[in-house]
């Protein structure tokens, strides 16, 4: 399984910004995928996540209202539309997969892609 997330980027505070997620190597029909974030300063921590075949959503109370997960089937591609950006949103964001939905643990995502930067100016 690979998953590679990219779109990041330097946004002023307020601004607007879409992650992407490729995921390949196998079917996703009974996962979840997720996006997390990290910063130096803190442990890395649950975003948002999406069941593949149902389309359920579930957010992080500090990102509920601002931030979008949704799919693509087709492209096997999972997006983070991030509105209303804030300078505590900057962080190393990470997509993830894992076979059980609705969960925010680490150790629930067996599979993670590398970190794309999002930096949000104030």
């Amino acid at each position: 399984v690979q998953l590679q997330a990219y779109g990041g980027g330097l946004v002023q505070a307020g601004g607007s910004l879409r992650l992407s997620c490729a995921a390949s190597g196998r079917t996703f029909s009974n996962y979840a995928l997720a996006w997390f974030r990290q910063t130096p300063a803190k442990e890395r921590e649950f975003v948002a996540a999406i069941n593949w075949s149902g389309g359920g959503t579930y957010y992080a109370d500090s990102v509920e209202g601002r931030f979008t997960i949704s799919q693509n089937n087709a492209k096997n591609r999972v997006y983070l539309q991030m509105n209303s950006l804030k300078p505590e949103d900057t962080a190393v964001y990470y997509c993830a997969a894992g076979s059980r939905f609705g969960v925010r643990q680490l150790d629930e995502y067996g599979y993670w892609g590398q970190g794309t930067l999002v930096t949000v100016s104030s």
